[in-house]
């Protein structure tokens, strides 16, 4: 009698598990489907603004507008990255500056030196008009948020920079560093480092931005550098602090790269 019960039991657990698979696997499975539609809409004399909006926004547009345009130095001559074959104006004040501005945070922090400064040519996005100079002008020749950053490199790794430059034939902003080449152009045959010969155990400390640390331009002797200080200071911001610091741009025609 026992075991006839237990039998039952089971039997009757089986028949409800079974009638609970055969009402889910019943059960109809709703599907939605969605469309998305967009258009284009231009903006034009047909969508006037709305008053309430301009007047709130007025005030701080007006406010923007006054230190963009406040007047923080002046430049006696147009300074622009398209005339000049190794080297620009532009390029040298770009790269000068940022061993200037630089070089006593890297000091302090690290108690080290900045040997040269290295930037891209297409990150300067404007030129320095000849005129006054104001904030307005920072954020045009450099609206990107790049940051400076010192890479550690060996000799051998500035040796293959050196090569990098000659090879790209690009004026890239250079300062600190003295590249001698033949007639051709193509091959190094001597390099200076603030007037002084490359010495092979020293590692020497670049300046540069975060988006060339990181391999940007194909610039890899950076990227594979294990030595980077970010020093967390955006380089429109540098070049505002210089404006701020002097009275008078200078125009700055040092060759970098000298044909023997």
């Amino acid at each position: 009698m026992v075991n006839v019960k237990k039998k039952r039991v089971n039997t009757s657990y089986f028949v409800i598990l079974l009638t609970l698979l055969a009402l889910i696997s019943c059960k109809t499975h709703k599907n939605n489907v969605y469309e998305i539609d967009g258009k284009r809409i231009n903006i034009n004399e047909q969508y006037t603004s709305d008053s309430n909006i301009e007047n709130f926004i007025t005030p701080y547009r007006k406010h923007i507008n006054n230190d963009l345009d406040s007047v923080l130095a002046f430049n006696p001559v147009t300074q622009e990255k398209s005339t000049g074959k190794w080297q620009t104006n532009i390029g040298n004040l770009f790269a000068e500056t940022t061993i200037a501005l630089s070089n006593p945070i890297f000091k302090k922090r690290e108690n080290k030196e900045i040997d040269f400064c290295l930037l891209n040519h297409g990150g300067i996005r404007s030129i320095i008009p000849e005129g006054n100079i104001t904030t307005r002008t920072a954020f045009e020749i450099m609206p990107f948020e790049n940051s400076v950053m010192i890479v550690g490199l060996t000799s051998d790794e500035v040796k293959t920079l050196a090569s990098y430059f000659l090879k790209e034939k690009k004026p890239h902003p250079l300062a600190g560093l003295t590249i001698f080449t033949d007639s051709n152009e193509t091959n190094i045959v001597d390099l200076l480092v603030n007037g002084k010969p490359i010495e092979n155990s020293k590692i020497y400390y670049v300046a540069t931005t975060d988006y060339l640390a990181n391999g940007g331009d194909n610039m890899n002797f950076f990227r594979d550098s294990k030595i980077k200080y970010d020093l967390d200071y955006k380089l429109r911001n540098l070049f505002i602090d210089y404006f701020k610091k002097i009275d008078t741009l200078p125009n700055i025609t040092t060759e970098r790269v000298i044909i023997k």
